[in-house]
Parts: structure tokens; C-alpha cells; sequence
């Protein structure tokens, strides 16, 4: 399994390229900008990427989707319940002061308990309402477990829930009933900012409460 992580965009979106060693097979969750480094970086790893996976559909983490899908020929998966943000991106740009292209089509949307097989490796997705009405994070389980929690849950914060559709007891339920279910060794990279993991949120996230 290959994993590879790093900032991109304006808002400097957590990027992440993962990858059967084995195939070559690739996703790319949220390619939020820069989509020329994104490339690069495909290209390097040799890889064949068969999927955009977005955690939801606000602009800085779509911004880079529809170079990455050209270059690619990536299909460009989404929730359903971000349908609305993502056919208004160019308006969520536009509120931000950022100009954003209009995007391409979304190929399929995934729903909560689906498998999405890259070669030998899968990631399962996991529906966490709250920072959007269709927000995703994604789990993948090789030899060590990690969570792309998207905008769901940072090291010792939570996802805004002040912007449209947005719900905190949506997402602390998310985050509680969810997320903490998984295994306390389970790295999480969050949309932005350091990594973290289950154990370390379960005890100190202050948003959620000690369930320890």
C-alpha cells in the first residue's frame, strides 16, 4: 500500500494519493488545488488512477478535480447530499473571493458501507454528517489502519458546522458513533492540518468529551 500526503490550495487542503504497490491502482482524496503537483506526484509513483474521492464539496478541497480528472480520466465520486454544493462552487468561490472554475460532472455517487477496490487494497466509506449534509471519510486497513477524515475531525478540533447545511450535533454524532468505533491505533489524516489518531481525539479532543 502506498500512501502520500501533503497540502495543496489555497487553504492548503490535506491531499492524499493512495495506491496498490502491487497494480499501480490509485484514488486521490480531495484534490483541492495545485493540480499540476498532484500530477507530478502521480506520474512519479507510476500509478493508474482510477478515482477522485471527495470527502465533500466545498471548493477548496474540488478545486484541483477537474485538471486531475483530464489528466487522468479519474471518475469523480461524491455523496449525493453535497450535490448542491458541488453544482455551486463557483458561487462558494465567489463568497470566499477566490475565482473557481465550473466544474466537471460527478461520474457516480457512493454511499455509506461501500468498497472501493484499488487493486489488492480497498477503502470502505463512512457517511459523517455535519461539516456538510453528505460528508465522507474514507478507511483503509493494509498493515496499519488510517481514517481521511476529511473536514469531519482534526487533532483536537471539528469540522465548522456554521456554513450551509452544516449541524454540530450531526457531527459530533458522526465523530462519536462513527469515527470512534474504529480502532484506537487508527491514524487519522484529516482536510488540514497534522495527523492525529483515534486514541489521541477519544481523550483529548475537547469538542467530543473524554470517551475514554
Amino acid at each position: 500500500m502506498l500512501v502520500d500526503s501533503f497540502p495543496v490550495g489555497p487553504l492548503q487542503c490535506n491531499c492524499s494519493i493512495i495506491a496498490c504497490k502491487e497494480t499501480g491502482e490509485a484514488a486521490i482524496i480531495d484534490p483541492g488545488g495545485d493540480p499540476q503537483q498532484i500530477i507530478e506526484a502521480v506520474k512519479r509513483h507510476n500509478l493508474k488512477v482510477k478515482y477522485l474521492l471527495h470527502t465533500h464539496a466545498h471548493f477548496d478541497h474540488v478545486l484541483g478535480s477537474k485538471a486531475v480528472k483530464e489528466a487522468t480520466g479519474a471518475q469523480i465520486l461524491l455523496h449525493s447530499g453535497d450535490k448542491l454544493l458541488y453544482d455551486n462552487l463557483m458561487k462558494q468561490g465567489q463568497l470566499f473571493g477566490f475565482d473557481v472554475e465550473e466544474p466537471l460532472p460527478v461520474d457516480r455517487y457512493i454511499e455509506d458501507g461501500e468498497e472501493i477496490s484499488l487493486g489488492k487494497i480497498k477503502t470502505s466509506v463512512i457517511h459523517t454528517p455535519g461539516h456538510t449534509p453528505g460528508s465522507l471519510c474514507f478507511s483503509l486497513e493494509d498493515k496499519e489502519s488510517i481514517l481521511f477524515a476529511g473536514d469531519t475531525l482534526f487533532r483536537r478540533s471539528i469540522g465548522r458546522t456554521d456554513l450551509w447545511g452544516g449541524s454540530y450535533e450531526q457531527i459530533i454524532n458522526s465523530i462519536s458513533d462513527r469515527l470512534f468505533r474504529l480502532d484506537d491505533s487508527t491514524r487519522v489524516i484529516p482536510g488540514h492540518g497534522p495527523d492525529t489518531d483515534i486514541w489521541s481525539e477519544r481523550r483529548e479532543n475537547p469538542f467530543v468529551g473524554s470517551l475514554a
